[in-house]
Order: C-alpha cells, then structure tokens, then sequence
C-alpha cells in the first residue's frame, strides 16, 4: 500500500497510481510519496534557499521584518495544505507546487522580472512562471543521473501555471494542456489560489509596518472594514499590531473557508471521478465565489494604487530596474565578464537546447541571484573602487 493509499482522498485528487511519472524513469520511493519525494527535493535545492534573500515587496534590506519570497512560499504552502486536506486532495503534491512556484523569481520581485523581460524582448521575454519551470527541469544541479531535479509530470505541471502557444509547442506533453485548452490538476489549482489569498493579506501588513498605507485607507475596504470593525467592538484595548494580525487572520480564514466551500459545491456539480476529467472540464474548479471574488478584487486593486504605486516601493523599483538592465547590458557586451558557472548548461544537449543561447544564459544567471547579491555584483562591474 502506498502513502496515498493510506489518505482518504477524493476520485479526482492526484495518486502516484494516476500519476504520469517523471521524465528520467526511478525506482519508487519505499518510505514515502512521490509527491513526497518532489517535496523534499524542492526544499533541498539551492533555489529554494536563496529565496530567503529575494524580495516580495520591500527589498531585502530595507528591513528584516518585511516578508521574503522564502517565508511568502511557506505561507502559501500552510494555506494550501490546510484547504487541500478540507477537500481531499493531495496534500504532497499541493505542498510540493507551493513549495516550487517562486523558484524562478528574479531579484527584487515584479520590478526585476519586469526588467528583465524588456530586456530579453527579442530573444523569448522572460517571465518568473517558466522561469521556476526551467529551475526544476534543468538549472538545479544535482543529481548524477539527470539535470534539474526531475520531479514528477504532476509537480512540473502545477509550476506552470500558464504557456503561450508558441512556448508550449516545444514542450512536449507538458504543454500540450496550453494547446488544448485543459486544465492542470485540482491541487495545481488550488496551490495559485493559496498565493492569492498569501500574497494580497500578507501585503496589508507589510504596507501597514511599512507607513505605506493606513488603517483609515484600509477601512474603505468592505473586506477589511467589517473585520476591522468587529476586532475593534470585542477586543478594545487590543494594541495596533495584534489588532492587525487579528484583523489579517480572520480575512484569511474568510477567503480560505468561501474557496473550500465553493469549489466543494462545484466539484459536485460537476461530477468529475478522476484527476483526467477534471483537465477535460472546460473551466477551474477551485474558485472562489462570486462575492468573494470581488471583494478580492476590490483589494488587489486597492494594493496596486495605494502600495505598489507608492513613491518609495516605485523609488525602489526604479532602482532594481536600473540594477537588472545595467547587469544584463554588461554581461551581453562583454560575456567573458560572467563566471565559468554561468556557461555551465551551454552546451548540454538535452531538450532546453534551443534557449541556451547567450541571452538566456544571462538571463538565467541574473534570475538566480538574490537581491543582495545583485546589488554586490552591479558594484563589482560598475564601481571602480570595486577591484574584485
């Protein structure tokens, strides 16, 4: 019997049994899942480790409080196994792509993929989401048997999350849902749903530490103005900071509970029994309602204005950009000023052949570095009192 044998879980979760396997054929684990065994691979990585220095909002060293890429993907991770254990899907294979789905993030967050993406225009774009696709299929060096850390069909395809047509051609198998038009496994699914609820509440309290936004601003908000209000009746003498968090949790518990509550609904409606029609229904089946959706809304754009627009995150950003595109145009002039490690995958031959090209290699070099480290090397190129 097998460790998901042992799981009460519905028709239409993923199984080892169901699963589609891995590209570089292994022999099963004896002690635990495969989805397990994805798991434990992703946190061992040297990507997962270097998110504890890039940034989510705030760059890393405006402050050892603000939230990193690291303790986002673990938030997202508790998020989407609590909601995966309600519904009975996968808990492995949720963790697992929560785990992996910020692996290919650039330093300084959305600036510095959006940096990078001008910059490599005429050679593919660059986006993070393919990026962590490319960390676990190739750039993870490892094992002695194969590149990447060759998880399994269903672990690739939650980190995936969307393809154009023209990438997803050369793809193989794994692109081929682009193509069709089908839809990646519930627990995929619910893994982008956990970063939604992760990210868009975690940035309250980030942007409230930070000055950047107000309780007052805040309350224009129905999602947050009726927790607020009701914290604020029960608990009077509570001080700002655990009145925050009070407010923060009870937000997320609300959206966590109408995203289990909904999908269930739409799951029975939809009668699926097995992880194969849920990519044949034509729509996602994990969702929030209708209401909820937008009142999430609502706060997404209310961050977007009120936080990501603020002077000091676009000063910030400003400066990341400056910091991407300056190390980029240096590395593409005069490649030799990259390090040896950075040409490692040149001339691999395996099928990521035809982006191995000197601007993906730069690309690639410049994506794995952390905020920090590419503050330290933009000095090392362009500060003459930086002699090494």
């Amino acid at each position: 019997m097998t460790m998901d044998e042992m799981m009460p879980l519905a028709p239409y979760a993923a199984t080892a049994e169901s699963s589609r396997g891995r590209e570089y054929p292994e022999s099963s684990p004896s002690q635990r899942s495969e989805y397990q065994r994805d798991r434990d691979r992703i946190v061992h990585c040297a990507a997962f480790r270097r998110l504890e220095y890039k940034t989510q909002v705030f760059v890393n060293h405006e402050g050892d409080m603000f939230r990193t890429r690291l303790t986002h993907t673990i938030e997202v991770a508790q998020i989407a196994r609590s909601i995966a254990r309600a519904l009975r899907l996968n808990e492995d294979l949720t963790e697992a792509i929560a785990l992996a789905h910020d692996l290919g993030h650039t330093p300084f967050g959305h600036a510095g993929q959006d940096a990078l993406n001008a910059c490599m225009r005429e050679h593919g774009g660059f986006e993070h989401n393919y990026q962590s696709l490319r960390v676990v299929t190739l750039l993870e060096q490892r094992y002695a048997d194969f590149d990447g850390l060759n998880l399994t069909f269903e672990s690739r395809e939650g980190v995936l999350k969307h393809c154009n047509k023209e990438r997803a051609k050369k793809l193989g198998p794994l692109g081929q849902r682009f193509i069709n038009r089908e839809q990646p496994s519930l627990e995929a699914q619910l893994a982008n749903a956990a970063d939604e609820i992760a990210y868009n509440n975690h940035d309250i309290d980030d942007g409230l530490r930070a000055g950047m936004i107000s309780i007052e601003q805040l309350r224009s908000l129905p999602i947050f103005a009726s927790y607020y209000d009701e914290v604020a009746s029960r608990y009077g003498g509570l001080t700002q900071r655990r009145l925050i968090h009070e407010v923060i949790r009870r937000m997320i518990n609300a959206q966590v509970n109408d995203l289990i509550a909904t999908s269930h609904k739409k799951l029975q409606d939809a009668a699926v029994d097995s992880i194969e029609a849920v990519r044949h229904y034509g729509t996602p089946l994990i969702s929030f309602s209708a209401e909820m959706s937008a009142l999430n809304h609502a706060l997404k754009r209310f961050l977007r204005d009120k936080l990501y627009c603020h002077y000091r995150v676009k000063r910030m950003t400003t400066k990341a950009a400056k910091v991407i595109s300056g190390l980029y145009e240096a590395f593409i002039n005069d490649p030799q000023l990259l390090p040896e490690s950075a040409y490692g995958l040149a001339e691999d031959g395996n099928h990521w052949h035809h982006e191995n090209n000197t601007p993906r290699i730069v690309a690639d070099y410049i994506a794995g570095m952390t905020d920090r480290f590419a503050i330290k090397e933009y000095s090392r190129i362009f500060d003459p009192r930086e002699l090494t």
